[in-house]
């Protein structure tokens, strides 16, 4: 894109930024000073900020909030959902450099994965208001999960996301896929309780999880509502052919998904199981899931790019085809 083109209007110029640069994230360590380059270029003046000087990203947000516009985060969806306490709070808008494995988030909203063009989306983009998912009283973007997909947050470090990527997503399934076992939760939502035997259940606030799983193709991450599904499979194997759907986000469709649409639902297992959210570990059960319609605001596209990588949710599908 040409450099001009993306110089916004002199009224919208000279805004101050809060800068979070996660140093962990997987694209971390590739150079981001084009971006801060154009930044300042149009008029954007950039506070940075360490997070080793807060107690988390959320305080550091609070701290500044006084003395700034916007929040820009340069990680993944466990850098954003470390903010989101502090978004919401102080409800500066927020734009997002794609530095994470999954950028389930950016992917959702789409927006670019080239740092420079998620930059051009931040100087020049347009502001939506998103809800923030609620598990035990602490805020997620994107999903939060009991069962295979705790387990796989659990085993995948941080320093194999860096390494592996997407294809460390992809491989650790596999394996893991081969070991699930059901597991008997009940579920309470809208009066109606259900014990059920499952190897996973998930609950959506926006659209992609698992870097490009998707938890229903009608999901929106500003739609007030709660996506609910329960993987009531037999046998691991059955994984396979349910692999497309979860993919297109239409396992809705299978006999063996239980699927349901709310804004309260809570999760009680026999023993302790850990939840995790945005791909990392967040609490453990019993949780309870409540939304905060429009709590944040963040930066996105004005118009849609043409395409987005596939992401986890094809390596996962390539993978247990083979």
């Amino acid at each position: 894109m040409d450099e001009a083109l993306s110089t916004p209007p002199a009224s919208e110029r000279n805004r101050r930024a809060l800068l979070l640069l996660n140093p962990k994230a997987r694209k971390g360590s590739d150079s981001v000073d084009e971006a801060l380059a154009l930044f300042r270029r149009n008029g954007i003046e950039l506070v940075e900020a360490s997070v080793q000087d807060y107690p988390g990203s959320a305080e550091a947000i609070e701290a500044h909030a006084s003395d700034v516009d916007l929040v820009i985060i340069g990680g993944g969806d466990g850098s954003l959902n470390k903010a989101a306490a502090g978004l919401a709070r102080t409800g500066l808008p927020f734009g997002i450099l794609p530095l994470g494995t999954a950028n389930d988030l950016a992917r959702t909203l789409q927006i670019p994965f080239s740092i420079r063009e998620a930059a051009e989306v931040i100087i020049d983009g347009r502001e939506r208001r998103l809800d923030l998912g609620i598990v035990n009283d602490l805020y997620f973007f994107n999903v939060a999960s009991i069962g295979f997909s705790a387990t796989l947050a659990r085993l995948l470090t941080s320093e194999a996301k860096k390494r592996w990527g997407v294809l460390g997503y992809a491989i650790s399934a596999v394996r893991l896929a081969a070991q699930s076992r059901t597991h008997t939760v009940t579920i309470h939502h809208d009066g109606i309780t259900e014990s059920v035997r499952t190897i996973q259940v998930t609950v959506g606030n926006g659209r992609h999880y698992g870097g490009g799983l998707t938890v229903d193709d009608t999901a929106e991450p500003d739609d007030g509502r709660l996506d609910v599904y329960s993987l009531e499979v037999r046998h691991w194997t059955e994984l396979i052919a349910l692999v497309p759907s979860l993919y297109r986000g239409t396992q809705k469709h299978w006999k063996n998904v239980r699927t349901f649409s709310t804004t309260e639902v809570t999760l009680e297992t026999r023993h302790s199981h850990d939840v995790s959210a945005d791909g990392d570990l967040l609490t453990t059960t019993p949780a309870r899931f409540g939304i905060a319609p429009k709590a944040v605001r963040a930066i996105v596209p004005r118009s849609a790019p043409d395409h987005h990588e596939a992401g986890v949710g094809a390596a996962i599908a390539d993978a247990l085809r083979s």
